[in-house]
């Protein structure tokens, strides 16, 4: 399929929960399972335990209806924000939030994390932790000057951006564009955890075929640092996934400071 027949994430909505079931379920035909899920959560497991990045809130502003990134960071800020360009995410997430008949099932992630903090034993009370810790899912629009307007949110802590910057932005003036705005949300001294695809053109969902833009780790160190973050961590995961749902070839896991 040629690049320009390549759907576009902002225009071209898709089906938030067949693309959780395709790239985040634990079906046994789910391909991505070390690469979309233990990877990040591995992670943000391990960063937040160190103890350096914590405090009262953080933004999450990712791609998708997924919630397995923010099972580690509960246990370390009093407040999450989650913010989604898509209703649909929105409503799924909703659903997920207020313990609704269908919504999406995450025990298989609240599993692995807390089997990685060494309480198997206590998923259902990580499940709850989260829950209590989402305070608002707010709907934003990256062409506003405050993302979230009408909502205006303290400035984070910390912000989590997980495979978005790539499938909102259509060249690089684009991407460079929209990180400042991301930047704007976090407060001095505060952290910014970068999870990205990178080498990668597309992404399936159904029959469709979306728009990724392709760069690489050069392009997002020198583009963090332009806007004045200091990288304090960067680890390149090699694809490790058989599949041609998608094509990039590692994923980015980046935590960066905005200097004082």
């Amino acid at each position: 399929m040629d690049c320009t027949s390549h759907k576009f994430y902002l225009e071209d909505e898709f089906d938030s929960r067949m693309f959780v079931d395709m790239y985040f379920s634990d079906k046994p035909d789910m391909v991505f399972a070390d690469d979309a899920l233990k990877f990040p959560m591995k992670k943000l497991h391990q960063t937040f335990s160190a103890g350096e990045i914590k405090g009262d809130t953080l933004i999450d502003i990712s791609f998708g209806a997924f919630i397995h990134h923010l099972h580690s960071a509960c246990d370390f800020f009093k407040a999450i924000y989650s913010l989604k360009f898509s209703e649909k995410c929105i409503m799924e997430l909703s659903r997920w939030l207020n313990t609704c008949t269908g919504a999406l099932d995450w025990n298989h992630t609240l599993s692995y994390v807390t089997a990685l903090e060494g309480n198997s034993d206590q998923s259902e009370d990580k499940a709850i932790r989260l829950k209590t810790a989402i305070k608002q899912i707010v709907q934003c629009g990256i062409e506003k000057e405050n993302l979230t307007d009408p909502v205006v949110l303290p400035q984070a802590d910390c912000v989590i951006s997980t495979c978005l910057l790539e499938t909102i932005s259509k060249d690089q003036d684009d991407y460079i564009r929209y990180l400042k705005k991301i930047v704007k949300l976090i407060k001095l001294g505060g952290h910014l955890i970068l999870f990205a695809l990178i080498n990668t053109t597309y992404f399936t969902v159904g029959e469709d075929r979306f728009h990724v833009l392709n760069y690489d780790e050069n392009f997002v160190r020198k583009v963090l640092t332009g806007e004045g973050l200091i990288i304090d961590h960067c680890e390149n995961h090699k694809r490790t996934s058989l599949s041609d749902l998608n094509d990039y070839k590692s994923i980015l896991f980046i935590t960066a400071h905005k200097q004082e």
